[in-house]
C-alpha cells in the first residue's frame, strides 16, 4: 500500500488556491463592474487574506494524525478511521473560511461578460418583446398549461382525466432536453454527457442504471441531439426547450406522460409529443393567450417601469432604438401602451411584428409590409423603415440595407439565445445580449450563508477526494466513492433539475450556448441602468486547467485593488456557481 504522509496543508492546497482565486476574481468582479457603487461589493481584503493564512500557518505539520494520515496500515477498520479523521478535520478547518468568504456576493443587477464591449461603441439598441421588454407573471406558464391540457382533451380526444393535473411551477428549467422517442426529460452538460439523477419519465426520476442501459453509458451522439435551433427535426430524436414559454409545455409532457403511466396506457411518445407541441402552439397562434392577457394585463405583466426607465434613458442619449418581435402587434401595443404609455411608438426608429425568428434573420424572401393602426396589412413597397410605423415579417438583409444599421455598433437584447441571438452573433457580427430572468433567482441563492456553505466544503472535499484517490485498497476506495456521492447535490436550486447553469460539476448545455451566443448577459434589461453609456464589460479570467489556480503570494500589508493581474474569462457565472 502507498505511504500515506499528506499533511492536511497539503490536501487543503487545491482548495486554498480555489478560494484565492475566487476572492480576488470577485474583488475585481467588484471593481469593473460597479466602480461607482460600493455599496454593492463589500469586502475586508485585508481579513480575507489574514483568514486563509492564518488558516494555513496553524496546520500541524509534524503530526501524523488526524491531519497527517499515518504511513502505515493494513487493517481496514484503522483505514477507515484514519480516513475519515482527515475527512473530519479538512471540514472542520473548512468551517473556519465560512464567515470570511460569506462576505463574497454577487450583486443580482449586474452584467456579466462572455466577451469584452464596451458601451462607447454601441449607437443602435435593438430589442425582442417578450420576457426582455415585458416580463410576466407566473400566472401566464398556468394559463398556457390550462389552455393547451384543455386543448389535448376537446381537440385531440385525450382522457378527461387530464384536466386533474395543474401546473406545477418549480418543476423544469429551460435549457432541459426532451427524447421525443423515448419520452424522457432530462438535463445535459456542455460535454453531451446525461446528468443522472435529472432524467424524468413523465413526473418521476428513472433510475439512473436504466438510464445508462438506454443510452449505452451517459453520452448524447451528436447526431441525436437537438439541431442549431434546439428542435428535433432531420433526424435529430433530442429537443431542447430553451424558451421561457416552453417551461409549461415540459410540465404538460411530463404530466400527460405521467397519466399514460399511471393507468397502464399504452401510447406512442412521439404522437404525444406531436400533440402537445401542437397544443402549444394553437395556444400562441390562435390568439388565445394574446386575447387573455390584453383582458387583465395587470395580472401577468410585471416589472414594466423599469423597461420604460431603460428606454427613456436610451432616448435621452440619442441612441437609436428598434424592435422586433415574434408577436402580433395588437398583443405588443396593448402591452407597450400599458408599460410605456400611448406615445411609446415615438421612442422606436423602427418597429416590427410578426418577424418570425429565427427565420427573419436567414430567408431573403419575405418582404416588408406596413401594417396600419387597425390591423390591416397594405400592399405598397417599402423604401424605407419609417419611425412610428409598424412592419409585419421582413427579414435581416432587407433590415440591413433599408437602415445601413451593420456590424459591432449594433447591440440586441432577447431571452432566445437561439432564436434570437446565434444568428446575429455568427453571421452578422452585431453584439448580443442575454436576458435570462433565472439569474435574479439563483444568485440570491447563490448569496445565502446555506450556498456559501455548502459550495466551500464541495471545494474542499474535491481537493480531499483528489489527494486520496491514489489509495486503491478497497477500504480506501470505499470511503473515496462516499466522499464522490456527497459532491453530487442538485436541490440546492431546483429539486428535479437542479442550477440552469450547471450540472453537478460541468457547464450545461444551456450555459455553453449562452457564452457563445452572448456577448453579455443579465437579469434583466433594468441591469443597464446602473451602467452609463462609457462603460466597458471585461469578461474575467480564471486559470484554464493546465494554469496555476491561484494567484501570486501577496501578504495582508501589500494586498490592495491593483494587487490583481487583469482578468478576461471566458465564463457563464462566478466560480462559486458550482453544483
Amino acid at each position: 500500500m502507498a505511504p500515506w504522509s499528506l499533511p492536511l496543508s497539503s490536501l487543503l492546497k487545491h482548495t486554498d488556491c480555489l478560494l484565492r482565486a475566487n476572492i480576488f476574481f470577485n474583488v475585481l468582479h467588484g471593481l469593473h463592474h460597479h466602480p461607482f457603487r460600493s455599496r454593492l461589493w463589500k469586502r475586508d481584503f485585508r481579513a480575507v487574506s489574514r483568514g486563509v493564512g492564518q488558516l494555513l500557518s496553524h496546520q500541524p505539520r509534524g503530526k501524523k494524525c488526524a491531519a497527517s494520515v499515518c504511513t502505515s496500515s493494513v487493517d481496514g477498520q484503522d483505514t477507515t478511521e484514519r480516513l475519515w479523521s482527515v475527512y473530519s478535520e479538512t471540514k472542520r478547518q473548512t468551517e473556519d473560511l465560512i464567515s470570511v468568504i460569506s462576505a463574497n456576493s454577487v450583486d443580482p443587477d449586474t452584467i456579466f461578460a462572455n466577451n469584452e464591449m464596451s458601451l462607447r461603441d454601441i449607437e443602435i439598441y435593438g430589442f425582442d418583446y417578450d420576457y426582455t421588454l415585458a416580463f410576466y407573471s407566473s400566472h401566464l406558464h398556468t394559463l398556457i398549461f390550462n389552455i393547451a391540457r384543455d386543448i389535448l382533451v376537446t381537440k385531440h380526444r385525450y382522457p378527461e382525466g387530464l384536466r386533474k393535473y395543474e401546473y406545477i411551477p418549480d418543476f423544469a428549467v429551460r435549457g432541459l432536453h426532451y427524447d421525443v422517442q423515448k419520452a424522457l426529460l432530462m438535463k445535459i452538460d456542455a460535454f453531451h454527457y446525461i446528468q443522472l439523477g435529472t432524467v424524468y419519465r413523465g413526473l418521476h426520476p428513472v433510475p439512473d442504471e436504466e438510464v445508462i442501459a438506454m443510452y449505452e453509458g451517459c453520452h448524447v451522439p451528436l447526431e441525436i441531439m437537438s439541431d442549431f435551433y434546439g428542435k428535433s427535426t432531420h433526424g435529430h430524436t433530442m429537443k431542447q426547450f430553451m424558451d421561457i414559454f416552453s417551461l409549461p409545455e415540459m410540465t404538460l409532457l411530463s404530466c400527460v406522460n405521467d397519466f399514460f403511466m399511471r393507468h397502464n396506457i399504452d401510447y406512442e411518445p412521439v404522437h404525444l409529443y406531436k400533440d402537445v407541441k401542437e397544443a402549444i402552439r394553437d395556444v400562441h397562434v390562435k390568439g388565445i393567450m394574446y386575447r387573455a392577457v390584453e383582458a387583465d394585463i395587470g395580472k401577468y405583466i410585471c416589472y414594466g417601469e423599469q423597461s420604460h426607465a431603460v428606454l427613456k434613458k436610451l432616448s435621452a442619449h440619442g441612441k437609436k432604438m428598434f424592435l422586433i418581435t415574434n408577436s402580433p402587434f395588437d398583443f405588443v401595443d396593448r402591452g407597450m401602451n400599458y408599460i410605456v404609455g400611448k406615445d411609446w411608438r415615438d421612442l422606436f426608429d423602427v418597429v416590427i411584428v410578426q418577424a418570425d425568428k429565427p427565420s427573419f434573420f436567414n430567408d431573403r424572401r419575405k418582404p416588408f409590409r406596413r401594417v396600419t393602426d387597425k390591423g390591416a396589412l397594405l400592399w405598397d413597397r417599402i423604401h424605407r423603415l419609417e419611425k412610428g410605423q409598424i412592419y409585419k415579417q421582413g427579414n435581416l438583409y432587407e433590415f440591413l440595407r433599408l437602415t445601413g444599421w451593420r456590424g459591432s455598433k449594433v447591440l440586441y437584447f432577447g431571452d432566445h439565445i437561439y432564436s434570437d441571438l446565434a444568428d446575429l452573433t455568427l453571421k452578422h457580427g452585431w453584439r448580443t445580449g442575454a436576458i435570462i430572468p433565472e439569474l435574479r433567482k439563483e444568485i440570491k441563492i447563490m448569496n445565502t450563508a446555506e450556498y456559501v456553505h455548502t459550495m466551500t466544503w464541495l471545494q474542499a472535499l474535491t481537493g480531499l477526494i483528489e489527494q486520496m484517490q491514489v489509495h486503491r485498497d478497497p477500504t480506501s476506495r470505499a470511503v473515496v466513492e462516499e466522499w464522490i456521492r456527497e459532491r453530487e447535490t442538485k436541490d440546492i436550486f431546483n429539486a428535479q433539475f437542479g442550477s440552469l447553469f450547471r450540472t453537478y460539476h460541468n457547464p450545461t448545455y444551456f450555459s455553453r450556448r449562452l457564452s457563445r451566443f452572448a456577448d453579455i448577459y443579465m437579469a434583466s434589461i433594468s441591469c443597464l441602468l446602473n451602467y452609463d453609456f462609457q462603460h466597458t464589460f471585461f469578461p474575467r479570467r480564471t486559470p484554464l486547467q493546465h494554469e496555476a489556480p491561484f494567484w501570486p503570494e501577496h501578504s495582508s500589508a501589500d494586498l490592495s485593488v491593483s494587487s490583481p493581474a487583469p482578468q478576461d474569462q471566458n465564463r457563464v457565472i462566478s466560480d462559486r456557481n458550482t453544483e
